[in-house]
């Protein structure tokens, strides 16, 4: 069954701490991977799937062998 669950950017910046500031350079840094949000009447949306992806993914980096 696929998540359709949606995160605002308040929930983003809440769940990691950062400004939204923080959160757009993200989305904009090449090598960072961060979702590109839905945008809806001004207003940014990412699918949960999507970022909890992310957090996979840069936890796997940080992996030490």
């Amino acid at each position: 069954m696929q998540d359709n669950r949606y995160l605002s950017l308040r929930n983003i910046c809440e769940r990691y701490s950062v400004t939204r500031m923080t959160v757009h350079r993200w989305i904009k840094h090449p090598t960072m991977g961060f979702p590109a949000p839905m945008v809806i009447n001004s207003r940014s949306y990412f699918l949960a799937a999507e970022i909890e992806a992310w957090e996979r993914r840069r936890a796997a980096g940080r992996a030490v062998a």
